[in-house]
């Protein structure tokens, strides 16, 4: 079974290897969710309660605590499930970006949320950077032509603009002034790899946003009448429920090649940052239709700040931007095509 099994229209339980962590992640995701109901806001706050129970419970460290012997596939689990109740943490950034990076290169880092920023060596800021005030730690990555330098930065010794994205998830802007001989020089690939980890982790994200639409639209739809009747028995409401479905389920898919690809090869092969670009471009294409026709569905209530949708709504229609674009990742896409010595095996991703 996939990792990213568990939709509204799946069918019922998914009975995996992973069902078990699947049901944890899911009882901690609907508790922070429910405690959470009819008061977000903009921006939004770090939820303390659910990080604690994440790393309570070895999840928020999942994959880059060697001792739990976790990997892409349990990572995509969390991901997904997190991201299906609107949890207000940085998962992807502690665990598969930041921890991963300093595990790698040699760097200690202390307990708790992390994040990363990314900026180029001549630059004094990183702009986007995911909640950097809820981090214990910054882990900075300054880009040059063919290297880069990684270090540990204390927040609370930058200067951070607050911002945020349409969800109202921290991405700030943050100055600072390191000395680059205090950093650790590192292969510009070990940068790669962790965008294609961060573009990986925004593809699982996503899934488990417009899991959560899907399944508030087909609750809506069901509980709501409508000249005598529920919503979900007029053929013009069904007809907008299955192409949501199949949106969502064409976009499971290739995540789900994602997932394999990186489980199967590593992140740091080519045939998971193909998996991971045509993802990325599928992914993307499919939340504008997924968004709109939930909102339609639900109307104007949806968009007030009592209701849960634009929560998850907005969450993937800014996770299509962070590390890189859906253009960006169709254009990559198309110099792959056209650079392959053999086109057919790119089709088929025998590469």
């Amino acid at each position: 079974m996939s990792a990213l099994s568990g939709g509204v229209f799946d069918g019922g339980p998914v009975d995996d290897d992973n069902a078990e962590l699947r049901q944890l992640v899911a009882d901690i995701g609907a508790r922070s969710f429910e405690a959470r109901l009819g008061s977000r806001r903009i921006p939004e706050i770090f939820d303390e309660s659910l990080w604690r129970n994440l790393d309570e419970t070895g999840l928020a460290r999942l994959t880059s605590t060697p001792e739990l012997d976790a990997g892409p596939q349990q990572l995509a689990v969390v991901l997904r499930g997190i991201a299906r109740y609107a949890g207000a943490v940085p998962i992807a950034e502690t665990d598969a970006l930041a921890a991963w990076l300093g595990n790698t290169i040699g760097i200690e880092l202390p307990v708790g949320p992390l994040t990363v920023a990314i900026a180029d060596r001549d630059a004094a800021a990183a702009t986007d950077v995911p909640w950097t005030r809820a981090s214990v730690a910054v882990l900075l990555v300054m880009r040059n032509a063919g290297a880069a330098r990684v270090g540990l930065i204390d927040p609370g010794r930058v200067d951070i603009t607050d911002g945020h994205n349409l969800a109202g998830e921290p991405r700030d802007r943050v100055r600072f002034d390191v000395d680059a001989a205090a950093l650790t020089e590192v292969d510009a690939a070990l940068v790669d790899e962790l965008l294609l980890r961060g573009s990986w982790c925004r593809c699982m994200q996503i899934i488990g946003a417009l899991d959560a639409a899907a399944a508030m639209s087909v609750a809506h739809t069901t509980e709501r009448v409508q000249f005598g009747r529920a919503l979900s028995k007029f053929q013009s409401v069904q007809h907008s429920l299955a192409a949501m479905a199949g949106e969502i389920e064409r976009a499971r898919a290739v995540a789900t090649l994602a997932v394999a690809a990186a489980a199967d090869y590593g992140f740091s092969a080519p045939e998971t940052e193909y998996a991971v670009t045509v993802a990325r471009v599928v992914v993307g294409r499919a939340v504008t239709p997924v968004t709109t026709i939930a909102h339609q569905l639900h109307g104007a209530i949806g968009v007030t700040d009592e209701h849960s949708l634009w929560s998850v709504t907005m969450r993937a229609q800014s996770w299509t931007s962070d590390y890189g674009t859906t253009v960006g990742h169709a254009r990559k896409l198309g110099r792959m095509a056209l650079t392959a010595a053999e086109p057919w095996d790119l089709v088929i991703g025998n590469i």
